[in-house]
């Protein structure tokens, strides 16, 4: 028998209460799901919070608009309109469709008839998307996420809220992005927080190295002791010996017992941040104590025992900085036990409407806006950007840019910082505007230095597109999901097209 849904079915289960006082589109908004509401017709009348986050648009603006425009689907490929026709729910029905912004959701759907006696009124869809199921899966076996539901029976539930008391503000439940390449460095780091071994992370600037070491202590058994952080570049080689392993009184004019760092972190863990900087003959000091795990204070003989989990990053290949003398070899053998590489956002662009959503979101709080979305002219700029300051970068453009939005709900160009605009401005080969698309609706570059006087439209259009490929698969490392998201065409026209010019996309790998 067909499960249906009616209001006089909940109804039945409450007798003595007027099921129309009873709000249930608050709790549809809070579900974990995407939830969607259409009536007879298709036509949405209820979007969640979640679906609306899904799909990458606000739930206001869909309301009253038809499935089949919003996901330009033709009525008999839409799971809504499949069960409004017959009158049957639909259940697990896997499927994927593309968002405005070019993201791919893989989703399950399932959608259920809402009647009012044997009368179809509408239906309601519940939709789950592959990568949040993903993410929730590795939340799940995070032990700070981890709650003991019989208290005094087993491990207590020791992470509460956003601030801790050991000097951090993250875990990995900060950490935005589905990316292959991300998701590796973090199940690594994951790993890595078990044990006293050393960490290096290797990261451009604006990576999240120091999210990255904060995830780690608060995963691993120190979570409750402390975390200090330096930035051995952001201070004068003369104060960091101090500042590192502590002073002692007659060291130098002025000087009193002081513990360091290293003392200070006793029992905890200590972040070195970009370690390349640190002079060699501090490194050499540095090694001693991973040699010895002792420390000597500055002008003192005694020498005193702590017990750190050290974690370092560098900024830059550490075997350029070894072969250029920056950084010892044998001190990167010893502080590279476990070593992570940090993707940069150049390199997992699929995460960039995640982390647009988070920018949002969080600076909508604080400058009391509704800024909802990127245009999709702001959207192609950034899937073309090479974002040297990587994550840092886009949380600052976003927010530069929610500064300058008055009455819109959008980011659009004329938002973004100049330096954005002069980059697109110089670098042959990008689109002035949206309108520069070819019959396929990949984006051609304004000229070409191999057009030919007398060159057919349809010559420079197909040479156009196979260096607007070749491009993409370069920048993407010939990854070709991530290079049709550059294109902002579908995986499968890609795929066509790699064909059709014969271009082998592990040639870019």
């Amino acid at each position: 028998m067909a499960m249906t849904l009616t209001r006089n079915d909940i109804g039945s289960l409450f007798p003595n209460i007027d099921m129309n006082r009873v709000s249930f589109l608050s709790l549809l908004d809070d579900f974990f799901e995407g939830v969607l509401v259409t009536d007879h017709k298709g036509y949405v009348l209820f979007m969640n919070a979640e679906q609306a986050r899904i799909d990458d648009l606000p739930a206001q603006s869909l309301v009253g608009k038809k499935v089949t425009d919003l996901y330009h689907v033709d009525d008999g490929d839409s799971p809504t309109m499949q069960c409004i026709k017959t009158g049957k729910p639909i259940k697990g029905l896997a499927c994927y469709y593309r968002t405005w912004t070019g993201k791919i959701v893989n989703s399950i759907h399932n959608v259920f008839p809402l009647l009012d006696g044997s009368q179809l009124v509408g239906t309601i869809c519940f939709i789950q998307d592959f990568s949040i199921i993903e993410q929730r899966f590795e939340a799940v076996f995070q032990p700070e996420k981890i709650k003991n539901l019989q208290p005094g029976s087993g491990t207590p539930d020791r992470i509460k809220g956003r601030q801790f008391k050991n000097g951090t503000r993250f875990s990995f439940r900060d950490i935005i992005g589905t990316s292959r390449e991300l998701l590796e460095s973090v199940d690594m780091a994951g790993l890595a927080a078990q044990s006293s071994s050393p960490v290096m992370l290797f990261g451009q600037t604006g990576t999240g190295k120091e999210l990255f070491a904060q995830s780690i202590h608060n995963a691993g058994p120190r979570q409750e002791a402390h975390y200090v952080a330096v930035n051995c570049a952001a201070i004068p080689e003369n104060l960091l010996e101090g500042i590192l392993f502590g002073t002692s009184t007659g060291a130098f004019t002025g000087a009193v017992n002081k513990p360091g760092l290293f003392e200070k972190a006793d029992g905890g863990t200590l972040f070195l941040d970009e370690i390349n900087s640190m002079t060699v003959g501090l490194q050499a000091k540095l090694l001693r104590f991973l040699q010895e795990r002792k420390v000597r204070r500055v002008g003192s003989l005694d020498e005193i025992s702590v017990d750190i989990k050290l974690i370092s990053s560098v900024n830059r290949n550490p075997h350029t900085a070894i072969a250029d003398g920056s950084l010892r070899s044998d001190l990167f053998y010893r502080l590279a036990v476990v070593f992570i590489r940090i993707p940069p956002l150049k390199e997992r662009l699929e995460d960039l409407p995640l982390l647009i959503s988070h920018f949002l979101e969080k600076n909508n709080i604080l400058m009391e806006k509704q800024v909802s979305r990127v245009s999709e002219e702001v959207m192609l700029l950034f899937n073309r950007y090479p974002w040297p300051g990587n994550v840092r970068e886009l949380e600052h453009i976003i927010e530069g840019s929610m500064n300058l939005v008055d009455r819109d709900t959008s980011i659009r160009p004329r938002h973004l910082p100049p330096h954005m605009e002069m980059f697109f401005r110089q670098v042959p080969g990008q689109p002035r505007e949206t309108g520069d698309l070819s019959a396929d609706g990949i984006p051609l570059p304004s000229g070409s230095p191999d057009d030919k006087p007398g060159m057919s439209l349809a010559e420079k259009n197909r040479k156009n597109e196979i260096a607007m490929i070749r491009d993409a698969l370069s920048r993407t490392r010939g990854k070709p999901s991530a290079a049709a998201r550059l294109l902002d065409i579908s995986p499968q026209l890609l795929n066509y097209k790699l064909k059709k010019y014969g271009i082998d996309r592990r040639d870019f790998s």
